[in-house]
C-alpha cells in the first residue's frame, strides 16, 4: 500500500475518532494554534459513558463543553499546564472540571510520561505530501514527545496550516487515525502597546546589544520591546513562542540570525501563533526551525546562545527578588510556562553576556496596588527563584538584582516602584529589617 492509500485507509469521522476515549484515560491535546478544535468540540458526546477522563492541554483557546459544563464533573477534567480565559472561567464558576499541573515547560511532556503513559494524543497537521509526510505545523512543544509514547495517535488534518520545518515531520504510517477538518487557523492579533508598554519597551531595548539572541513572548510589553528594537543590528531568535513581531523585525533587517552561536541563520522555536500573514510567511520557510520544547527550552541549551536575552512578564516581585508570574495568592491565573527555563538559561550563558529581563507595570488594579511588594501574597507560586533574577523593569526604570544583597535589591526595586508607593514601601522595608 502506498502512502496516499495508507492515509485514506486511516481517515475517520470526528465522532468516530472521539469514540476511542475510554474511562480513566489520559488524553493529551496539542496547544494554541495547533489545538484540534474539531475533535475537542465533540469530546462531551462520550461524557455519559466515561468516567475520570483527564484532558491535558496548554492555553486552551475555546470554551469546550467537556470542561465548561458542570454536568461533566466526574466525567472529564481539564488538566491545564497553563490556564487561559476558558479554564479560569470554569474555575470561577466552580464546575469542578479544571485543575492545574505544576511544571516547567521543557519538562512538561517528560514529567507527564513519567507520571502516567498517555493513552490518546489528539493533534493537528497539514495534509500529507507526495512522500507521505504530514507537518505538525505550528507546535511541537510537547506534542512530538507525547506522540512517541501515546497508545493511540489521532491527527486532525487542516489544509490551511502552514508546512514548517525542523522536527515537525511525521509519516502517515506513525499515525493511527486521521480526521479532516478544514477551518481557519486560530490567530492571535498583535496587541497595540499603550504608553506604559512603550516606556517599558524602551528600557528593555536599552539592555539589548547588537548581536544578541532573543526570547520574546506575546503581549503589550514584549510587542513594545520589539518596536523599540528597530535600531538594533544582527539580532537572533531562540524562543519558545514565535510571533508576528519577530517576522516584522526580520523583514526590516533587524533580525538576521547571522551572529547566533547556536544554529546561525535559523529562527529556533517550539511553537508559533499570530496572524494569517504570519502563517503564510512560515509556510515552507526554511529560515524557521521548530524543535521540541524539551530541547529548545532546556536551560542548558538556552545557555549556549551568544548574548542571550530572555524577556518575560510577571504579576509581582517582592523585595528579595522572588517573582510571581502565574498566581495571585492561591488563585492560579496562568502557568509557569517557559519563564524559568529561559531566564535561567540566559543568566547561565556560556559567554557570560546573557541577560534575563522580568517586566511588569509598577501598579495593578487601576493604580491602587503596587506590584513591587515587601512579600508576595500568601499562597503565591514563586515562578522564578530570587537567585535567578537579573533585571526587573517597570515604566520607572531598571532594577539590577543579579549578585546583590537583599538590602541592595530592596533599594533597587523601590526605585522602580510607582512614586505614590515608594514612601510606604521604604517604611515597610525598614520594619522588615531590609533597610
Amino acid at each position: 500500500m502506498n502512502a496516499q492509500d495508507t492515509y485514506r485507509s486511516k481517515l475517520v469521522a470526528i465522532d468516530e475518532a472521539v469514540s476511542h476515549i475510554q474511562s480513566d484515560q489520559d488524553v493529551i491535546v496539542a496547544q494554541c494554534a495547533s489545538e484540534p478544535q474539531g475533535c475537542m468540540a465533540r469530546f462531551h458526546i462520550v461524557g455519559d459513558r466515561v468516567q475520570n477522563v483527564r484532558v491535558f492541554s496548554v492555553l486552551t483557546l475555546r470554551e469546550y463543553d467537556f470542561y465548561m459544563k458542570k454536568e461533566m464533573q466526574g466525567h472529564f477534567e481539564l488538566a491545564s499546564w497553563f490556564h487561559a480565559p476558558g479554564s479560569r472561567a470554569a474555575l470561577k464558576a466552580g464546575t469542578g472540571t479544571v485543575t492545574y499541573v505544576p511544571n516547567m515547560l521543557h519538562r512538561a511532556a517528560t514529567d507527564r510520561i513519567h507520571a502516567h503513559r498517555p493513552d490518546i494524543f489528539f493533534g493537528t497537521c497539514t495534509p500529507p505530501d507526495k512522500h507521505g509526510f504530514v507537518s505538525l505545523s505550528l507546535g511541537i512543544t510537547y506534542e512530538k514527545d507525547i506522540m512517541d509514547h501515546a497508545r493511540l495517535v489521532i491527527l486532525e488534518v487542516n489544509p490551511r496550516l502552514p508546512r514548517t520545518f525542523g522536527d515537525t515531520q511525521v509519516h502517515v504510517s506513525k499515525v493511527d487515525y486521521f480526521v479532516e477538518h478544514d477551518q481557519e487557523v486560530p490567530s492571535l492579533p498583535a496587541p497595540v502597546p499603550n504608553g506604559t508598554d512603550l516606556e517599558i519597551g524602551a528600557y528593555i531595548a536599552d539592555l539589548v546589544e547588537d548581536g544578541s539572541t532573543l526570547q520574546l513572548g506575546i503581549g503589550g510589553i514584549p510587542n513594545a520591546a520589539a518596536l523599540a528594537l528597530k535600531g538594533k543590528k544582527d539580532l537572533g531568535v531562540h524562543t519558545e513562542m514565535l510571533v508576528d513581531s519577530m517576522m516584522e523585525l526580520y523583514e526590516m533587517g533587524v533580525i538576521t540570525n547571522a551572529r547566533k552561536a547556536l544554529k546561525p541563520g535559523k529562527f529556533l522555536t517550539t511553537f508559533a501563533m499570530g496572524s494569517r500573514k504570519f502563517y503564510d510567511w512560515l509556510d515552507d520557510n526554511v529560515a524557521v526551525e521548530f524543535q521540541r520544547g524539551s530541547w529548545v527550552n532546556n536551560p542548558a541549551i538556552v545557555a549556549q546562545n551568544s548574548r542571550m536575552v530572555s524577556v518575560n512578564t510577571c504579576i509581582s516581585v517582592d523585595f528579595t527578588g522572588q517573582v510571581a508570574s502565574e498566581s495571585i495568592g492561591t488563585s492560579q491565573y496562568s502557568g509557569t510556562g517557559g519563564q524559568s527555563d529561559t531566564a535561567q538559561g540566559a543568566v547561565a550563558g556560556l559567554d557570560g553576556l546573557g541577560k534575563s529581563i522580568i517586566a511588569c507595570y509598577s501598579t495593578a488594579k487601576n493604580g491602587t496596588v503596587s506590584t513591587i511588594t515587601p512579600t508576595l501574597p500568601l499562597g503565591s507560586a514563586v515562578t522564578l527563584h530570587r537567585a535567578h533574577v537579573d533585571h526587573v523593569v517597570t515604566e520607572h526604570g531598571v532594577a539590577r538584582l543579579r549578585g546583590r544583597t537583599v538590602r541592595e535589591r530592596t533599594r533597587e526595586l523601590i526605585s522602580v516602584a510607582h512614586p505614590d508607593f515608594r514612601a510606604e514601601l521604604t517604611q515597610q522595608a525598614r520594619t522588615l529589617g531590609y533597610l
